[in-house]
């Protein structure tokens, strides 16, 4: 739990603080960004407490949702833990529950008719398993990258879920290992984007939805990638970056980072611009 003596002092003064165990991963930010701030460091802030109902729910999934458990709050997040995953739009949902295994990394529920897919894995809790089950189970679990596998075999032995992988990151024994691009359903794309690791893979949903994993994310309202996080090869993963103006999407929802919604030929036009500020 995150102690009160290890605040920060940067936190707005209030109920809710951020200690100093934060690994600066970005969950809070992203699922209440109007209450948690980032210091030039990484580490993330209370820069304005939560003010009504709906703000103090947003900050409470990031309470519960903390890898570390960095994050206090004078009141209890009991209902927050019944309320995750969030929906994000149409049949997508936040799944919260970041698990230090994965660095913080965010996962993502996609319910579908034939079956609902699990984007990388979020920690096995109790109360999200019991949610997801409501809202009918998992079928299958498409991991982005080796990074981001975290609890996948306690969802494997849970609910039965086959696993999709890259063959060049199978750090896992998963039911399904891709050799590169591959329709997995219809409206199921997996694009093979070596860079950040040789076999990372984003998942394009319906030509609207694309999960990146740590491939590509936003800041500040803008697309970016990573060199210092380039972990195979930062020339082929410009290379993955130009390979993604051939298709069509309107999210970019990543595993670390912020998410982005913009219309098609904007989000065309952002992933131009950040190819070439990179090149």
């Amino acid at each position: 739990m995150a102690r009160r003596e290890l605040a920060i002092a940067e936190n707005a003064p209030g109920e809710l603080f951020v200690d100093d165990t934060c690994i600066e991963c970005d969950t809070c930010r992203e699922l209440a960004p109007e209450v948690f701030g980032s210091l030039e460091s990484g580490q993330s802030f209370v820069q304005r407490q939560p003010w009504d109902g709906s703000s103090w729910r947003r900050a409470l999934h990031a309470v519960v949702s903390c890898p570390t458990s960095s994050i206090g709050a004078e009141r209890s997040a009991k209902e927050a833990t019944r309320e995750l995953p969030v929906q994000l739009e149409g049949a997508v949902y936040r799944c919260g529950y970041s698990s230090e295994a994965s660095y913080g990394a965010q996962s993502y529920l996609l319910l579908r008719k034939g079956g609902n897919l699990l984007i990388d894995s979020p920690r096995f809790a109790a109360p999200l398993i019991r949610r997801i089950q409501e809202l009918g189970g998992v079928r299958s679990m498409f991991l982005t990258h080796r990074d981001d596998v975290a609890d996948h075999a306690r969802f494997r032995e849970r609910f039965g879920c086959e696993r999709i992988i890259h063959r060049d990151d199978a750090v896992i024994e998963a039911e399904v290992l891709l050799d590169g691009d591959r329709v997995l359903a219809p409206g199921l794309q997996a694009i093979h984007l070596p860079g950040h690791t040789r076999g990372s893979c984003a998942l394009l949903v319906d030509d609207k939805f694309l999960f990146t994993g740590d491939h590509l994310w936003a800041w500040v309202g803008r697309l970016e990638m990573g060199r210092s996080v380039s972990w195979y090869s930062w020339t082929e993963q410009k290379k993955s970056l130009r390979k993604l103006l051939d298709y069509r999407y309107e999210w970019v929802l990543p595993g670390h980072g912020r998410s982005l919604h913009l219309p098609a030929p904007r989000m065309r036009a952002a992933v131009e611009e950040l190819l070439a500020r990179v090149s």
